[in-house]
């Protein structure tokens, strides 16, 4: 009974076991995957696999990363995505990361107000990619971003920032890198949150967690996320994975229940 809210099963990673990785997934409890787009293209690939996997849905959106690529009429198809594709449940994965130089900063912001006002103008949640951009990303977010809500995924950012962004409307996603010895900073803040804003994702194939840290990440191995947050808050970890996977649920509106 679980739910990888940010997960990468697209990627070309998976071409040659695709269908066994996800069957791997599903023997292990993950009855929800979240696959979001980092572009037109990848947004495209993840609709797809929703329509082929009954517990796929898709995230349109254009990463930071790619920014530089974005056009208008990128852009407009994601919109039109967004309106018309029933297993589109957000926007994403976008936002800010100053980890390389490129593209420049403002490029990276417009592209991201856009795809925030896109959000508040559809209603839709946004999973928001923060990497070394904490102050940029919160202050767009309250410019443009009034009645948002979404998901921060893989959270990097303070407990202050993780509870002002929860009083706005926000989950906070955490990954294998949580699962990490010397993650203390995260475990700290797993441990304060309230768990009806706690997502669990894994971001395969990157951020494998232990045991199997160093290889490649799949959906099967959120389950040791969840474990982690059971064991850190003292929790029965068949309450972590069904509250996780209900908060999922709720902040992508996904209203299907699944066995």
């Amino acid at each position: 009974m679980l739910f990888d809210t940010h997960c990468h099963v697209n990627d070309e990673a998976y071409t040659e076991d695709r269908d066994a990785m996800l069957q791997r997934a599903i023997d292990a409890g993950v009855q929800y995957m979240m696959c979001p787009g980092t572009d037109v293209q990848t947004s495209a690939e993840a609709i797809a696999l929703s329509h082929q996997y009954p517990q796929i849905y898709a995230a349109v959106g254009i990463h930071p990363e790619d920014a530089a690529l974005a056009t208008t009429a990128g852009l407009a198809q994601l919109r039109q995505w967004l309106q018309t594709e029933d297993k589109v449940v957000a926007i994403g994965e976008v936002g800010l990361d100053y980890h390389w130089p490129e593209p420049s900063h403002e490029i990276q912001q417009d592209v991201f107000i856009e795809q925030v006002k896109m959000a508040v103008e559809l209603d839709m949640p946004i999973d928001i990619h923060d990497r070394e951009a904490h102050g940029d990303t919160m202050d767009i977010l309250r410019q443009y971003g009034k009645g948002i809500r979404g998901v921060f995924h893989c959270y990097s950012g303070s407990l202050e920032m993780a509870q002002e962004l929860i009083k706005m409307g926000f989950y906070i996603g955490f990954t294998g890198t949580m699962v990490f010895p010397k993650s203390t900073k995260l475990k700290r803040i797993v441990q304060e949150l309230p768990m009806d804003r706690i997502l669990i994702e894994t971001d395969c194939p990157y951020l494998t967690p232990p045991p199997y840290r160093g290889r490649r990440n799949e959906p099967s191995y959120v389950q040791y996320v969840a474990g982690e947050i059971a064991r850190l808050r003292d929790m029965d970890l068949a309450d972590v994975q069904r509250i996780t996977l209900e908060n999922g649920r709720k902040i992508f509106r996904i209203t299907e229940m699944r066995e």
